[in-house]
């Protein structure tokens, strides 16, 4: 690979999106300028650089030029671009950690894990049916609740919202998560689709009660890690 520049490969970008993979395109130094927010010395600059490379040809007619991406420039951009994707993918988040202190909720948590529409799916989709009542937490750093924000982003087991005779349950979101370490494994951070709290809580459900078995209670500080998935798939 040449010592080839970024506006270089922006250059070539938009000439594939212009149709020169294969095919000469019409086009005068000016308007490639345009397209590429640069000068018509600059895009016939690159032009001329890029042709030195081996990467297009040019035919010049008149005021205009014909262009096309050679074989060895196409190679050049799927090469970079292959090489970004892994990089890209590679850093992708896996786990996001939280932490915050445990607080009292609303009650609302108990009822919701009871109702036969939610319980039924998170037994097929998570495994288990979780403990009555979830685990409320109150994160401390802002970075903790932009990241609550990001969650939300991500692939998720997603629970299905249903109705009854008297009204309608929205969605959940489940993200498979550990407490303090491993304390409790089989847990879920969920993300509702309707909730009175804002990003500074979270809600947290297991299919055992997990104040009793990491010997928390209410004020004291613990910590979440959840796991990023591209698929899920249910037990």
């Amino acid at each position: 690979m040449i010592d080839i520049k970024l506006q270089q490969i922006l250059t070539m970008t938009q000439l594939l999106l212009l149709g020169a993979q294969g095919n000469y395109i019409e086009i005068t130094t000016a308007e490639l300028g345009t397209f590429i927010n640069r000068s018509q010395q600059s895009a016939s600059k690159h032009l001329l650089d890029l042709e030195n490379a081996g990467y297009v040809n040019r035919i010049r007619r008149g005021h205009k030029i014909r262009v096309k991406i050679t074989d060895k420039g196409y190679s050049e951009i799927q090469h970079i671009y292959s090489n970004l994707k892994t990089a890209i993918e590679s850093n992708l988040r896996n786990t996001i950690l939280f932490e915050g202190r445990v607080v009292s909720g609303m009650g609302e948590g108990a009822y919701y894990m009871s109702l036969e529409g939610y319980r039924k799916q998170f037994k097929e989709k998570l495994g288990y049916e979780p403990y009555p009542g979830t685990l409320n937490v109150k994160l401390t750093d802002p970075a903790y609740m932009d990241a609550r924000r990001e969650l939300s982003t991500y692939p998720s087991i997603f629970i299905d919202g249903f109705s009854d005779k008297f009204r309608t349950y929205g969605w959940v979101k489940c993200y498979p998560a550990e407490v303090n370490n491993g304390a409790v494994k089989n847990a879920a951070v969920l993300v509702l689709e309707r909730t009175h709290y804002d990003d500074s809580l979270i809600e947290i459900i297991a299919p055992v009660s997990i104040k009793e078995i990491a010997r928390i209670r209410n004020g004291d500080c613990i910590a979440i890690r959840t796991q990023i998935r591209k698929n899920y798939k249910f037990p």
